[in-house]
């Protein structure tokens, strides 16, 4: 009978059980997971059953790792987002946001720039924890995505983008985001990108502080190869501050179209 065995296919006899299963393919997994629900004694298997075979604290192989998300994410789409490079401008509470959303997704290299280091006020909206306080926001973020994808490809960029050093630290990139919090910074880097580099998409935000209605925040096509993401009026002032839900909200809304552009859809 066919049975799906942590996301690979297999033909399995009649009569196996859970436990033979673990001898034979996995001995070491001390956590067992038949259809969905752990599993501590023997259960007889049955056509079409998932088991997924897990010791606790190991990394999956490379095959392992791909084996899993090519079963979430179907063949054809992870083979674009695994070929693909995603440059992200600013890795706060935006761009900390996408870079784990796309990590997730299977997205196969990213180039992070930014000259800031995690500091305590950082911590209500960004993807940064206590013990890297004083890293880095680069270093830190390279950290968190191994932890959650050890086979991400990430470069990283610690200083401030210029004119000058645009060009040349995201010259490889397939899809580009601006995820600055600052507006002369995000100018910067949209006129700059646009200019030097108006084949490639970029993906901008705009108008997202405080805890207005999270359904405001939409993607638009703002110009050729250019989308906005946002409301285009809340920014953070006195009184209205930048907070993790709708940062977040807009942040996953720019991943979502970074997804749709290496797939060759329209955001």
């Amino acid at each position: 009978m066919q049975i799906s065995l942590n996301e690979k296919t297999m033909i399995v006899p009649a009569d196996a059980t859970l436990h033979r299963l673990r001898d034979l393919h996995k001995p070491e997994a001390d956590v067992l997971i038949h259809n969905g629900h752990p599993v501590k004694k023997d259960v007889d298997i049955c056509e079409g059953d998932r088991i997924v075979l897990i010791k606790r604290g190991e990394q999956p192989s490379a095959e392992e790792m791909e084996s899993l998300l090519l079963s979430r994410h179907t063949p054809g789409v992870h083979e674009k987002l695994k070929a693909a490079t995603v440059g992200i401008a600013g890795v706060g509470g935006l761009g900390s946001a996408v870079a784990i959303a796309l990590a997730r997704s299977g997205v196969g290299r990213m180039i992070l720039a930014d000259f800031d280091i995690v500091e305590p006020s950082n911590l209500n909206r960004q993807q940064y924890f206590v013990d890297q306080l004083g890293l880095p926001k680069v270093d830190a973020l390279k950290e968190n995505l191994k932890r959650i994808n050890p086979y991400v490809q990430t470069a990283t960029f610690f200083g401030r983008l210029d004119r000058e050093n645009i060009p040349q630290v995201f010259a490889s990139v397939d899809i580009m985001v601006e995820a600055f919090d600052a507006a002369d910074q995000k100018a910067l880097l949209v006129e700059t990108f646009r200019q030097l580099s108006p084949d490639t998409p970029l993906v901008a935000a705009s108008g997202l502080a405080g805890h207005e209605t999270a359904n405001s925040v939409e993607t638009r096509r703002a110009g050729n190869n250019f989308y906005l993401v946002g409301d285009g009026e809340t920014g953070a002032e006195p009184g209205r501050g930048l907070m993790a839900p709708r940062v977040g909200v807009a942040a996953h809304h720019q991943a979502n179209a970074v997804l749709r552009l290496l797939l060759d859809e329209e955001p």
